[in-house]
């Protein structure tokens, strides 16, 4: 089931719409590659816990900064944390890039933070185990882990561990090896940790990007193969029809008349000259091609979906890209089987209906159904259904754009369309 998709909200507390109302703010814009889009979850998540963490040691730092330089107290402190509202700031509205160079600034500055703890802090009093920035070290492995791939992430992980660990043993009354070596062990496990998470979901997402567009390619690639096939058909049906109709009236002599013989051959030759010309290439559909491409997508999903087509007022025909066919056919085939799965009503019949309408200079394709509805305003946005399958699809589509609208016992009504002048 894809996440998103067309259904009833469900109660939500106040907390839960407040974490929302988050996740809203950094969902980035529609159609936004998986990779980037949880860069930007981890970057605002990241950059939040940073400032939380801050406010949370206060008391501890100012505790243990009792006889040291205030000045250089707070320039520590502003190292440690003073990039952490900045990334959380940089991940709602500003690129990937940009977001991996604040959080590699804020892993630096972390670690120019452990660089001046020996100079800026006395020696602990005795039965002090650790200085402050000592237990906040997971979160310059968490934006180092943000910023870089993982063998500079790993590699991060094992300098800060050891000179983190060396600087509190620097302020600490009296360490031993063996107390250095469990304090690497122990802030290394503990961000090793936290780390993984982060680059997990990282890989997750980069691997979803890459089976989206192998997928893409597949379905590019049958679909080619389809239009392919249509056009040996129309070819086909071209030389039966017209061809050997006027060889064979030709070859009838007296039983044709001479100026219906001639008009024959005329339209004929007029549309081998047509084919010849590339009239629709393979990877171009006409309107006939596209409406019989969006009938067997929808039909796949469910053949019970009533599906109609029409073409209002004279034009020219449809000259559609078989790539924007493809995405078009792949939004409308997840609409339809967010449809079939959410829309269901105890009692009656959901009827389901395809409308697609073309022009000389697009298309628009139109599902409706008269189910269930739902509240777009209360779907969460880490549910990427209708934002990434649908609505995502679409943005990415030169020349394309989707809507849905939906209303609770009111059915849904999901509009897509694309045209040739974008």
């Amino acid at each position: 089931m894809t996440a998103g998709a067309l259904t009833p909200a469900d109660t939500v507390s106040p907390q839960g719409r407040w974490g929302s109302g988050l996740l809203a703010i950094a969902a980035g814009p529609a159609g936004e590659p998986a990779a980037d889009r949880i860069l930007r979850r981890l970057g605002l998540s990241i950059g939040i816990a940073g400032v939380i963490v801050g406010l949370v040691e206060l008391p501890e730092i100012a505790d243990q900064s009792g006889g040291a330089d205030p000045g250089r107290v707070a320039l520590t402190v502003v190292l440690a944390f003073g990039l952490f509202p900045v990334l959380a700031v940089v991940s709602v509205g500003m690129n990937r890039r940009a977001i991996q160079r604040t959080a590699a600034a804020a892993a630096v500055s972390f670690l120019l933070a452990a660089v001046m703890v020996p100079s800026t802090y006395p020696v602990l009093e005795s039965g002090s185990e650790q200085i402050w920035l000592f237990r906040v070290l997971v979160l310059g492995v968490l934006v180092a882990a943000l910023a870089w791939r993982l063998p500079i992430a790993v590699g991060y992980l094992a300098f800060s561990c050891v000179l983190i660990s060396a600087a509190n043993a620097a302020v600490l009354p009296e360490v031993t090896a063996a107390a250095f070596v469990s304090a690497v062990a122990r802030s290394g496990g503990l961000a090793a940790l936290f780390a993984w998470c982060v680059i997990y979901a990282r890989a997750a997402a980069a691997r979803v990007d890459r089976e989206s567009a192998l997928e893409g390619r597949r379905a590019a690639a049958v679909a080619g193969a389809a239009a392919r096939e249509r056009e040996r058909a129309r070819f086909a049906a071209l030389i039966h029809d017209a061809v050997l109709s006027t060889l064979l009236d030709a070859s009838r002599g007296g039983c044709t008349e001479p100026n219906v013989l001639h008009r024959q051959a005329q339209r004929t030759l007029e549309q081998l000259d047509a084919v010849r010309g590339g009239g629709i290439a393979p990877d171009r559909l006409d309107a006939r091609s596209a409406i019989g491409f969006l009938r067997s997508a929808v039909h796949e999903v469910n053949p019970e979906i009533e599906f109609r087509a029409q073409r209002p007022g004279a034009g020219g025909d449809l000259d559609m890209p078989l790539e924007a066919a493809v995405t078009l056919a792949a939004a409308l085939t997840e609409a339809a089987r967010n449809s079939l799965r959410h829309a269901a009503v105890p009692g009656r019949v959901v009827h389901r209906a395809v409308t697609v309408t073309i022009g000389a200079g697009g298309i628009r394709v139109v599902l409706r159904d008269d189910g269930a509805g739902f509240d777009p305003g209360a779907v969460p946005p880490d549910r990427l259904g209708v934002a990434v399958s649908i609505l995502g699809r679409m943005s990415r589509l030169s020349g394309g754009a989707g809507f849905v609208e939906s209303h609770l016992g009111a059915g849904t009504t999901v509009t897509l369309v694309w045209g040739n002048d974008g």
